[in-house]
């Protein structure tokens, strides 16, 4: 997608209408990373459908969210949709008190409507609460019961470098950046397993590492699944040429994004990107 402006979808329909009109075929296939808007392009993938249901968002302000679920127990959750930075707040936006409860709520209701495996797609995130909330409400509501947790994240940071690298990106001061690392140092510390120094704990503000200390949660590129669900390799075999897109090529493109990923896999096609 590039933020502010077009979707992945709509980025990939002009892209392939200008191919379109110079006389070639064009594959229209909008891509994601694990950040926002990887539960809409994973949702056909897996053919699951649109579940909407009341929660919090990381203000614990009262509202409606959605989230993915397929006939197999696959759900896909987008944590942006409860805990995302973009969601309004009647209060202050404190980076302090931001959580992941209502992310939490999604799981719970996801568990109690028979999903068996869940995806929490972690971009898009207001919060550095080390997954505490996410941990407190499912348990609050009985646990996972048997269902296992993957986190797509498009970033390799690590638990305890959670708020210095994004903490400012969610209004967090200097001061408060000091306050978030020495909180997820002590949650770290207390958790069922230390996910201190493991790449990849660090998204969403420390949710990811929260889910594998908690729940066993496995840790995914998101960039490589959602390539994999959609069939790209296949696709990529057949075409003359790539052409991917993103709102900024910077030096985190390289860091796991989608572009990144897409070069890996296109072997001797030439990618283009915009």
């Amino acid at each position: 997608s590039f933020k502010g402006t077009f979707s992945a979808a709509q980025a990939a329909g002009h892209i392939a209408a200008g191919a379109r009109a110079g006389g070639t075929t064009a594959v229209e296939l909008p891509v994601a990373d694990g950040g926002e808007g990887t539960t809409g392009i994973l949702a056909p993938a897996l053919g699951a459908a649109t579940v909407s249901t009341t929660t919090v968002g990381p203000w614990r302000d009262p509202m409606t969210a959605e989230y993915a679920l397929a006939q197999d127990g696959t759900a896909v959750i987008g944590l942006a949709a409860a805990s995302g930075i973009t969601l309004p707040c009647s209060g202050a936006r404190d980076p302090m008190a931001a959580d992941t409860y209502g992310t939490g709520l999604l799981m719970a209701d996801a568990v109690a409507r028979g999903a068996r495996r869940i995806l929490v797609a972690a971009g898009g995130s207001a919060t550095t609460d080390g997954g505490s909330g996410a941990v407190a409400a499912v348990e609050e509501r009985g646990g996972l019961r048997g269902a296992s947790v993957a986190v797509l994240s498009d970033v390799t940071t690590v638990f305890e470098d959670a708020a210095r690298v994004f903490g400012p990106q969610k209004g967090a001061g200097p001061a408060e950046v000091e306050q978030l690392t020495a909180r997820l140092h002590r949650q770290a510390a207390a958790y069922p397993r230390d996910p201190r120094g493991l790449p990849a704990t660090g998204a969403a503000g420390g949710f990811s590492g929260g889910m594998w200390a908690h729940f066993g949660a496995e840790l995914v590129p998101g960039a490589d699944f959602v390539l994999g669900a959609l069939g790209f390799d296949e696709l990529v075999r057949t075409a003359d040429a790539v052409v991917v897109g993103e709102g900024r090529l910077d030096a985190q493109t390289g860091q796991g994004k989608i572009i990144s990923a897409i070069l890996a896999r296109s072997g001797r096609t030439p990618v283009y990107a915009v």
